[in-house]
């Protein structure tokens, strides 16, 4: 007789078909005696304890919405395997409301193939999903430990008032990312966590207030912006936000003209990222 997996057996078997190597962790030495992911590594990668993990894949705990979209990225799920966990946890009916989060293999790809390029992909409301190598070694910033709203470029922007990047145009650049936020808000109502995140950043920043109120609009266009590096100092490039069809998401990508100052600049930083000495330096927004 057919029997409905449950998400306790679905979440097993996800974990067991990957591979260190897979998600972007070291191999380890020596024989594996588990097939696939570890438990602890995927808690390293969801940032969610080992024994809560545990829990869950032995049903005695069940999942919230974040916790669910940190596993499902961990274990790189694809849309319709989100969706089926969803269900199984008993959240189908918000997932409609919420702010899509996962990434197609399409865009996986770009990010796995693209490493000349700095490249990041955002969801809708500007919150940091997955990047390539070159990327945080262009910002300075370990994006695999920030989550939620300290993973996000409009907070980033109005309340830590990061300011690595110089935009030519500033107050047109905030402005389109208050219109953004305004149009998620409306596309997904029943994301409780986007409209936490708006209500704090009314309260905490007057800039982002004034823009909300006045019902600023802009939009995200092709932009030459300048990061100043710590280590090879400033380097202007080209930023392009692109957008994958049939998912919500903003692909963020810096390209130098050939053999200008810029891209000797980012075949340096490239060369840093390979070896993995970059010291963690102050977040920054794209």
């Amino acid at each position: 007789m057919n029997e409905t997996p449950t998400l306790a057996v679905l979440l097993r078997s996800w974990r067991a078909r990957l591979q260190p190597s897979d998600v972007g962790l070291p191999p380890q030495s020596g024989a594996r005696r588990t097939a696939g992911l570890r438990r602890e590594e995927v808690a390293e990668l969801a940032l969610i304890s080992p024994d809560y993990i545990k829990r869950i894949e032995q049903g005695r705990a069940h999942p919230s919405g974040p916790v669910l979209r940190a596993l499902a990225e961990a274990l790189r799920l694809s849309p319709a395997e989100y969706e089926l966990a969803c269900r199984l946890a008993g959240l189908a009916s918000d997932r409609d409301g919420l702010v899509p989060q996962r990434i197609g293999p399409s865009v996986q790809r770009l990010i796995d193939r693209l490493g000349d390029a700095p490249i990041a992909v955002f969801d809708a409301a500007w919150t940091h999903l997955d990047h390539n190598d070159l990327w945080p070694a262009l910002t300075g910033v370990d994006w695999r430990g920030r989550r939620g709203r300290t993973a996000n470029i409009v907070w980033m922007t109005f309340v830590e008032e990061v300011v690595s990047v110089r935009h030519p145009y500033p107050d047109e650049h905030k402005a389109s990312l208050v219109a953004d936020l305004r149009d998620v808000a409306g596309r997904y109502p029943a994301d409780r966590e986007l409209k936490e995140m708006i209500n704090e950043l009314r309260s905490r920043s007057e800039e982002f207030a004034r823009l909300w109120a006045s019902g600023a609009v802009g939009h995200h266009k092709s932009a030459r912006k300048t990061i100043d590096h710590p280590q090879v100092g400033p380097i202007e490039l080209d930023c392009d936000v692109l957008s994958a069809h049939g998912s919500d998401v903003r692909i963020v990508v810096f390209t130098a003209d050939p053999g200008s100052e810029a891209a000797t600049k980012l075949r340096l930083l490239s060369v840093l990222a390979g070896e993995n000495t970059l010291a963690p330096a102050e977040p920054e927004s794209a």
